[in-house]
């Protein structure tokens, strides 16, 4: 059945409009284009809908009854074309993703900044999880896609790196370290330590490297968020190991960032997405974006 969209939106013009002159200037029609379009519809269902005198015009008894049906027949045919060019034609379009909580203090913010430039109508929601949770967060299909630590993978997940992210030594600033640029990992027997808690995905990467150069610490403060061990180091109780880009910068100016050698242990960050995932047109972008920067840092 071919849907006369143009003599439903006469004939609502009309009853808004309380005449035939009226719906002209809403539709920015002329009166003759109105009054073919209101007989067009009539003819197709048979009735007559609109009464018309020398001195007004009024809805039939069928008029009245069709017209709720038609102002609904135009509102969601006006939301399904809204929708389709906001998303179809990826003007506005929603992304979630997930990913480790220290890639949303400095990594990801960036990126998210020119990706808001490039497409101000999209949204995104970011889900910060452990390196396990975002895995299952995009295997649930609760994100489109993940950045998370590299480590066993899921044989449903497809990975790419992304970034490769130091850990470091923080300290506060009357730390007997503070003023040093390099710290082995051996002079740090010495002094309480905060470090990543068995949970997180931090924590087994650095025991492996550690113990194949041969190096055994004792944390005095276990934690499971970076965020939770910079809070310690600057209340003075400690110096902490956490990567690079968890320190935010200008948050705790007391707080000082050195390099950890002998060895240098880094973690990759990675991109994860199901390997049958189709991204939808803004998640695509954001990824897209990521790969494109990630391409262009030393």
């Amino acid at each position: 059945m071919k849907i006369d969209t143009l003599g439903v939106q006469a004939f609502v013009a009309i009853a808004d409009g309380g005449g035939f002159r009226q719906a002209a200037e809403i539709l920015h029609v002329t009166q003759t284009a109105i009054t073919q379009r209101l007989r067009k519809l009539e003819t197709f269902l048979g009735v007559v809908l609109v009464e018309r005198t020398t001195r007004r015009t009024t809805l039939t008894e069928i008029g009245q009854r069709f017209l709720p049906q038609a102002r609904r027949l135009l509102n969601e045919l006006s939301d399904a074309l809204t929708e389709i060019r906001e998303t179809g034609l990826s003007q506005r379009g929603d992304v979630s993703i997930a990913c480790v909580p220290t890639v949303g203090v400095q990594y990801l913010p960036r990126i998210l900044r020119a990706f808001s430039v490039r497409r101000p109508h999209d949204r995104v929601r970011i889900l910060d999880h452990s390196s396990a949770s975002v895995m299952e967060s995009v295997l649930r299909r609760e994100a489109e896609f993940g950045i998370s630590i590299a480590g066993p993978q899921h044989p449903d997940l497809q990975s790419r790196p992304i970034a490769t992210d130091p850990y470091v030594l923080i300290c506060r600033d009357d730390h007997p370290l503070a003023k040093r640029r390099r710290v082995r990992w051996e002079a740090l027997r010495s002094y309480p330590l905060i470090f990543a808690g068995e949970v997180s995905g931090n924590r087994g990467l650095l025991d492996g490297a550690l113990k194949t150069s041969g190096v055994a610490l004792h944390s005095f403060y276990e934690v499971q968020r970076s965020s939770t061990a910079l809070g310690l180091v600057a209340e003075g109780l400690g110096a902490a190991v956490v990567p690079r880009l968890a320190i935010q910068k200008n948050a705790y100016p007391m707080v000082r960032s050195i390099e950890l050698v002998e060895p240098s242990v880094s973690r990759t960050l990675l991109l994860l997405t199901r390997r049958t995932a189709q991204l939808s047109p803004a998640a695509r972008a954001l990824y897209d974006m990521i790969i494109e920067l990630a391409a262009q840092s030393p």
